[in-house]
């Protein structure tokens, strides 16, 4: 957990290529539930945040 954390701070691929990817699985799961309407309401900004991040965190170094 602590090496996580290190790549976070000095901006490794994985770390954060993990991160976005959990925003845009989160994102997708916030538009598909049907009970929480603030949740589904925000879907498409997450999946969205998540999916820039990917792009952008894909050329970060190893």
């Amino acid at each position: 957990m602590s090496n996580f954390f290190t790549g976070l701070l000095n901006l490794r691929r994985g770390p954060w290529e993990m991160l976005a990817t959990i925003l845009i699985g989160l994102g997708v799961f916030m538009l598909m539930q049907p009970f929480v309407l603030w949740a589904f309401t925000y879907s498409f900004i997450t999946t969205l945040v998540g999916t820039v991040m990917f792009i952008i965190v894909s050329h970060f170094k190893d």
